[in-house]
């Protein structure tokens, strides 16, 4: 891992200049920029140290139609070289890269006051004392200012011991952790190789072979090669990287994407952000952006149009200066929570607010309500650590980043919680002879409740509801009795022997490949609704269609001598049909339901082994197929 370092300044004030001597590299990459003398495009020179590590140097322009280039660099740097000329003093363009250094949040600098050998001494001085006032009008005060001369060589020793100290003081740990994450700054092509992309990389490594996604496309890439300072490396950690990438046309690639594992970043053109006043001297700031304020984003290396609201819920003044505020995108953008950016005025041209992101997805819809100025300041104010927890309570749920689980905010639990056992024990008084209601109706009932209170998609809401009523039952605020759920307080009085008898009746009339129509058996054997539901609930009967059932032990050597058959060839109705002895009714119900629970599938051939299909070490004793627990299909 290496410390990324940017250069700031006035144009013509030697940044190049100073880096050629301190590297050995020109970072001017350009024809144009040699032939004028001025950095036009973003740059990059690496420093050996001699304890064997690197550092990094990203070269920006110092002209003030080139600030958004220069914000290309600034936006992946983890450290700053402020560089003035001695000659000139601080220009327009040194105030205004030290406000976006500010903005942006670099909190490690050292200001080099270059040129020292075209001026006297006592100018040498006057200016370090006025390249030192500015700095300390900002959060980079205390920084280092040294004098030196790229043409002489002096104070160059010195510049380099201040960038090792600069490098243990910078804190490269914001770029670590989590997956892999490089934003484009160059995009190109190489004969015979293909697509190229460099940036800074943060977070995990980049490894050969590795397979990435371009965000916010989404496009999946493979790394076919990386390198590191020209030199090729089987993986590369936090600091400049390139990557030829396979699979990928340059063409579809533009400055500003991101390159990184899935999870790592989200797309979003809408963010809730903290913005903080640029700083406006002695010590003073300017107000942010208002409401509805048209700025320019500029987030990593990527920029986009964007408006600022500071209206209804989202915006609060926070302790430290800073406001809350919703950022509307011209497009989506790839990008994770924690990033911060400057916001600019597009005309003419200024710095309005620097700003760090709090969350890439806000509530929208129902969960706004949950923006209190209380939960607002909390997530504010979280570190690292703390981010996902301040999000959960902000959002009511979070799914992040697409993951398998939901997680619910405690009130959001709790509600569902009480709400399941009111409904529990509202059915307990209204029918106190039943085991209580079923799980399905239970799960409807909270996923209901869920979608009042948070932003979930329905196959998400159906699973946290599930896992609320699985939590009941695990700490044991509620007992499943085959597919309903009771309070475990309540014992529901048991069939009466008439009405035992009258199951077991029942239970023998559908125990033939046959069997006769479910409410004529029922009638038949006298046994009443009641008894038929407690049969299915206890997995007696197997229940496949409104009037049509079978006892567990029939259905169960029924789908074994299906799944014998489908195992050897494609099972026919015909052949079902003629191996069972019944008739077609029956054949077909039985082998639809085989189908619908998975042990089957039906192909042009015939029924062939579902991906569900119960193994010979799941068969029961006699050789049946065990029928499916709570096995009731309507």
């Amino acid at each position: 891992m290496t410390v990324v370092i940017g250069t700031a300044g006035h144009i013509d004030h030697g940044k190049t200049t100073l880096l050629r001597a301190l590297t050995g590299i020109d970072a001017d990459r350009l024809p144009e920029e040699r032939r004028r003398g001025m950095t036009i495009d973003v740059g990059y020179a690496h420093l050996a140290l001699p304890d064997g590590t690197e550092l990094d140097f990203v070269d920006v322009p110092g002209h003030d139609r080139l600030v958004g280039n220069m914000l290309v660099g600034a936006g992946e740097i983890d450290a700053a070289m402020l560089v003035v000329a001695a000659d000139d003093g601080p220009r327009a363009q040194t105030v205004e890269h030290l406000e976006l250094l500010d903005a942006i949040g670099i909190g490690d600098v050292v200001a080099v006051v270059t040129k020292a050998d075209l001026v006297d001494r006592g100018r040498v001085e006057a200016v370090i004392e006025a390249v030192s006032g500015l700095v300390a009008r900002t959060s980079l005060a205390d920084s280092p200012v040294l004098a030196a001369s790229a043409t002489s060589g002096e104070g160059i020793d010195e510049v380099r011991a201040a960038l090792l100290d600069l490098r243990d003081r910078a804190s490269a740990a914001a770029r670590e952790g989590g997956g892999p994450r490089l934003g484009v700054d160059r995009a190109f092509s190489i004969r015979g190789r293909g697509a190229v992309v460099t940036g800074s990389l943060r977070g995990g490594s980049i490894a050969r072979g590795m397979t990435l996604r371009l965000w916010p496309d989404g496009r999946a890439a493979r790394a076919r090669e990386v390198q590191v300072h020209g030199r090729d490396v089987e993986s590369a950690g936090p600091g400049r990287v390139a990557v030829n990438l396979a699979g990928i046309d340059v063409s579809a690639l533009r400055r500003g994407m991101v390159l990184a594992a899935d999870g790592v970043v989200q797309v979003s053109d809408r963010l809730l952000v903290a913005l903080r006043p640029p700083a406006a001297g002695e010590g003073s700031r300017r107000p942010v952006p208002g409401d509805r304020a048209r700025v320019r984003l500029h987030l990593g290396t990527d920029q986009v149009d964007a408006v600022v609201g500071r209206g209804g819920r989202e915006s609060i003044a926070l302790a430290d200066g800073e406001v809350t505020a919703i950022l509307r995108l011209e497009r989506p953008v790839a990008v994770a929570d924690g990033d911060r950016f400057v916001l600019r005025r597009p005309s003419p041209g200024g710095t309005e607010a620097g700003g760090r992101v709090l969350d890439a997805s806000p509530p929208t819809g129902v969960p706004r309500r949950r923006l209190t100025p209380e939960r607002l300041a909390a997530l504010a104010a979280a570190g690292t650590a703390e981010r996902e927890t301040t999000l959960l309570e902000l959002h009511g749920a979070r799914n992040v980043h697409g993951g398998s689980t939901v997680r619910l905010a405690p009130d959001v639990a709790g509600a569902l919680s009480a709400l399941a056992l009111r409904i529990v024990a509202d059915r307990h008084a209204a029918s106190p002879a039943e085991p209580g209601p079923s799980l399905a109706e239970l799960r409807t009932a909270l996923a209901a409740e869920l979608r009042r209170r948070v932003s979930l998609s329905p196959d998400e809401v159906l699973a946290a509801a599930g896992s609320a009523v699985d939590a009941l039952v695990d700490d044991a605020s509620l007992v499943r009795d085959g597919d309903r759920v009771r309070d475990p307080r309540h014992v529901p009085a048991g069939p009466s022997p008439a009405a035992l008898a009258a199951m077991d009746r029942l239970e023998a009339a559908l125990d033939v490949p046959a069997p006769p129509p479910l409410t004529d058996a029922a009638r038949a054997a006298g046994c009443t609704h009641d008894g038929l539901r407690a049969l299915e609930a206890t997995g007696r009967i197997v229940r496949v269609g409104s009037d049509l059932a079978w006892s567990t032990r029939t259905y169960a050597r029924l789908a074994s001598i299906a799944l014998d058959m489908a195992g050897r060839d494609p099972l026919t109705p015909a052949a079902f049909r003629d191996a069972t002895g019944t008739s077609r009714k029956y054949v077909m119900a039985i082998l639809e339901d085989l189908d619908r629970r998975g042990w089957l599938r039906r192909t042009p051939d015939g029924h062939l082994p579902g991906p569900r299909a119960p193994l010979a070490s799941e068969r029961a004793a006699d050789g049946t197929t065990k029928a499916p627990e709570n096995a009731v299909v309507r």
